[in-house]
This record gives structure tokens, sequence and C-alpha cells, in this order.
């Protein structure tokens, strides 16, 4: 199930009713001693999970179409600036410059080589550039918010950017989200592409925040949240954030498409 922050307009409920039934649901599956690492299909504090989860069983597609019709991407397809969301248009872009890396591994640790990662993100004052977000925050002339690049030999991937800002979605009542940015791996077809979200480290909106609450353990939620790296941080130019992703294994990183 892909997740998504769009969401149509439902019947408003109290914040006070939100905190209090994330907090019952969470207690009820520590108390289970159930631990889970993925996010469920029905999760009513994220109201649109109740509207668009699949009820019906999926159907198999023919792998072989499916590959006519796949990417195919190698150094000569991606160029290096692409990685740079900051050098895009004609000015620099307003807000936190920052640099996000890390390694896509397999759950023994192996490197992920050439693959291709996505990221897209709001702007600094939390707006995309998308004719659906009507948030009344500036759109930034110089930052579309979206980049690309391979991972190297050592499964590295490497994003120059701004610091996106959270911004109000209408799952319920001040509702806000964490600064976040998508990414996507798309591995050797269009069948194997998986889309997550990172975060930053400190954000006083996690516990407010279905989307992140719906992964009821805490441990897999923190995997999805960057840490500060002071060695990515480049004298009087950004700050740094380094984030892995595990693709398999007890340590995997939580997908929205996992269901």
């Amino acid at each position: 199930m892909k997740i998504t922050d769009t969401n149509p307009d439902s019947a408003s409920a109290s914040q006070a009713e939100i905190n209090a039934e994330m907090a019952a649901i969470e207690t009820s599956y520590l108390q289970s001693g159930i631990e889970e690492t993925q996010p469920r299909l029905d999760y009513a504090p994220y109201r649109s999970s109740l509207l668009r989860h699949p009820t019906k069983d999926l159907h198999h597609a023919d792998p072989e179409t499916l590959e006519l019709h796949a990417p195919v991407f190698g150094a000569r397809d991606v160029h290096p600036l692409e990685s740079d969301l900051t050098i895009a248009h004609h000015g620099d872009p307003i807000g936190e410059r920052i640099v996000v890396t890390g390694r896509i591994v397999d759950g023994a640790g192996r490197p992920v080589r050439r693959q291709l990662v996505e990221i897209w993100q709001a702007n600094a004052a939390g707006r995309y550039i998308h004719k659906r977000d009507q948030h009344r925050a500036p759109v930034d002339p110089n930052f579309t918010g979206v980049g690309r690049c391979l991972t190297d030999n050592d499964g590295t991937y490497r994003f120059t950017t701004i610091k996106p800002g959270p911004y109000p979605w209408k799952n319920h009542h001040n509702a806000w989200r964490p600064a976040h940015i998508h990414f996507s791996l798309f591995g050797t077809d269009f069948t194997q592409r998986m889309i997550t979200q990172m975060y930053f480290p400190g954000d006083p909106l996690f516990a407010l925040d279905p989307i992140y609450q719906s992964i009821t353990d805490a441990k897999a939620r923190d995997r999805l949240v960057a840490t500060y790296d002071h060695d990515v941080t480049t004298h009087e130019w950004c700050t740094g954030y380094r984030w892995d992703i595990v693709l398999t294994g007890s340590q995997r990183t939580h997908f929205e498409e996992d269901h």
C-alpha cells in the first residue's frame, strides 16, 4: 500500500480524541506482545487508510509483459547533477541547505549497486509544486523539489537539497505532517518499486502524526529518522544527515508498499 499525504475531507475530530485513539491502539499492541514493524491497513487515526486500502485479492500480472515497459537506467541515463536539487534554476532556493547521504544494503549488509534512487519533497515553507497543493505558503521559483541518482559500488547515494518544512493536511483538525523527504527505489523494473519517507531527528510532530504512528513498533519508526552527521556537514555551506536503507531482514526499512 502506498501512503499518500492527500486525503478527502472527513468528519472532524479533536486532537485529544486523535491522541487518545492512537494511545489506546499502541497500548493494545504492546500488551499483546506482537511486534509490528509495518503499518496496518486499517489504522483509525490515519483516516484515509480506512478508505483506500485494498479489499480484494491482487491481480497477478505477466512479468514478461511488464518488463517490456520496465525502466532501463544506467550511468548514461542519470546525470550526476540531478542529485543536486539546489542548482536546477537560475537562483539559489530559500532555506537550509543540507546533504542527505547513506547506503542501500540488503539484510546481510551487502551494497545494492547502481540502484536508481529518486526523491521528492516540499520546499522550506512546506509547499509542493503541485496544482493540488493549496497550502497558503509561498512557492519557491528556484526549487522544484525532485532529484535522482544512482548508488555507487558501495551502495551509497547522496543528495544536496533544502530542508523541507512541515505542512498541514486534512486528516483531522490542526493536522500537520512532520518534515520529510520521499524516497523511491526502482529495483530492476516497475514491479519492484518501493517508496518510503525519511524524517529528521527531534521533530515535535512525530507524536501527533498518524502516518508515522501507524508503525506501532518504536524501533521500526526510529529507522525512518535520519541522523545528523557532522562529518557530512560542510564548513559554511551545509548541514549533513545520514540515512541508510535496509531492503530485507529484521532491520529492514519500512516501505509504504509492503502490504
